[in-house]
Order: structure tokens, then C-alpha cells, then sequence
């Protein structure tokens, strides 16, 4: 085969991961629910839920992706905003 069509780096690429505390911190939630809009805007939501523990729309996790949206819209963070609007939808809640 000729070596145009070899990508020697295939399968290098690292993947996403998340900075979690401990399962039983008071933090962890807040931590999750972060984690899984950075899964999504990383293409990762599957491993951000495997990280996580937690699915995307969980209802438990509503409060802390409320926050995330106003800290969002008040640095003008499109991106994270757009993210935390679609869970919340997902959760069946209005954004």
C-alpha cells in the first residue's frame, strides 16, 4: 500500500479526560455536570457519562447545569451556553 494512504498517527489522538473528586464529595455533582458539557463539546459524551457516572439530562444534576448556564451567558460563552440549554432540555426542563 503506498504510504500516502497510511496515517501513522491514527489512533494517537488522547483521549478527553475529566478532573472528578472523589464520588463522595459534596463537589461531585457540580463536577459531573461539567464534565458532561465538556464531554459534548469535546464529541464525548459517551465517555463523559462513563467518567461521570451520571447521564446526559440526569434531572439530579439540573441545579448545577442552571449555574453553568449563567456563568456562561455572563462570560459570553456561546458555546458552553448552547451545550447547557440542550441538557436542560434534554432533563425536559426549560432552559
Amino acid at each position: 500500500m503506498s504510504r500516502a494512504f497510511v496515517n501513522e498517527d491514527a489512533g494517537l489522538t488522547p483521549e478527553p479526560s475529566y478532573d472528578l473528586p472523589d464520588p463522595g464529595s459534596k463537589h461531585y455533582e457540580e463536577a459531573a455536570a461539567r464534565a458532561l458539557l465538556q464531554g459534548a463539546d469535546q464529541g464525548d459524551s459517551l465517555g463523559a457519562e462513563r467518567a461521570t457516572g451520571r447521564r446526559w439530562g440526569q434531572s439530579e444534576l439540573v441545579p448545577h447545569v442552571r449555574d453553568l448556564l449563567e456563568k456562561a451567558r455572563a462570560e459570553g460563552d456561546a458555546r458552553m451556553e448552547q451545550l447547557a440549554k440542550r441538557f436542560l432540555r434534554a432533563a425536559g426542563v426549560k432552559p
